[in-house]
């Protein structure tokens, strides 16, 4: 099916892949980051990104031991779902701790930072000597190489968070934004919360294959500030935080294939399209300062509490 794209646009295969796969992250990342900035959780998100560096040596290690020893099909579905499943529950016990003890919201997500960051330290000495694979790419990711699979990944999963979020959106940002209000309205807050968790996890840990740890956390947060700095309400950061998160992922992949320099052996060099994708997004907030420093806002009522 992508192959007829390919030839339909008329540009190389790789490049349209990529370009489907930054508009498609970009769109997830831009449905949620909203939510995580309103909430103020992007340092609860940037946890979840680093579990995914003790999730996926649990998944190729799951997929050693399972006997599958090269099968590189077995681990395209196991590393994933171990993936999410990790990440889900890290989440899970960010919140449950969160809930049950008196401290800081930040000291709790540090621990679990620690942990994650930690135990995958541990783990990757175990698999280094047991396992053939190699777990780099779902770490870091490679906008060049993504595959048929991968991008029928992505476009199952907003079709996903889309329909999750025309279902329960005014939950989720009830029990978010106005708890008390929520509860007088019957809204269970501890149901939207842990869906809403879950539903983290799945973007973050299934997009980082495809975009790697440093996008997707700045594709979570950067639009989304810049968005808040100039939108009036919660409905309008979240559609502004999509046209931004979109506008920066292609215009900065746009950069990163259009700009080039003389090596010192006169070859074309490139600036990478994670990095100028994040370059871009900053540029963007900043730009959303000065633009609401025009309009004579310092803060955005949308994220007030």
């Amino acid at each position: 099916m992508f192959d007829l794209l390919d030839d339909a646009a008329g540009v190389p295969p790789f490049v349209a892949r990529a370009v489907l796969a930054v508009l498609l992250v970009c769109v997830l990342c831009g449905m949620v980051g909203s939510l995580v900035v309103g909430n103020r959780m992007a340092f609860f998100s940037d946890a979840m990104a680093h579990s995914a560096f003790a999730g996926v040596a649990l998944g190729y290690l799951g997929v050693v031991f399972s006997g599958a020893g090269r099968d590189s099909a077995t681990a395209g579905w196991l590393v994933p779902l171990v993936m999410i499943l990790f990440g889900s529950g890290v989440g899970a016990a960010i919140v449950y701790v969160r809930e049950h003890t008196s401290l800081a919201n930040d000291t709790v997500i540090g621990v679990f930072f620690a942990f994650a960051i930690g135990f995958g330290a541990m783990i990757f000495r175990v698999l280094q000597e047991v396992s053939p694979f190699n777990p780099d790419n779902f770490l870091w990711g490679s906008l060049l190489f993504v595959d048929e699979t991968d991008l029928l990944t992505m476009l199952g999963l907003v079709v996903v968070v889309g329909g999750l979020f025309a279902w329960r959106y005014n939950q989720i940002v009830f029990a978010s934004f106005n708890p008390s209000l929520a509860r007088t309205r019957r809204v269970s807050l501890r149901v939207n919360n842990y869906l809403f968790i879950v539903l983290l996890a799945l973007v973050v840990n299934l997009s980082i294959k495809v975009v790697g740890a440093l996008l997707i956390n700045a594709l979570l947060i950067v639009p989304a500030a810049a968005a808040a700095n100039v939108s009036r309400n919660l409905r309008q950061m979240f559609w502004l935080t999509v046209v931004f998160c979109v506008g920066s992922g292609l215009f900065g992949y746009y950069l990163s294939s259009a700009v080039a320099f003389r090596g010192s052996g006169g070859h074309a060099v490139k600036f990478g399209p994670s990095g100028t994708i994040v370059v871009v997004s900053v540029a963007l907030f900043f730009a959303s300062i000065l633009w609401a420093g025009v309009r004579g806002r310092t803060a955005a009522p949308a994220v007030s509490r």
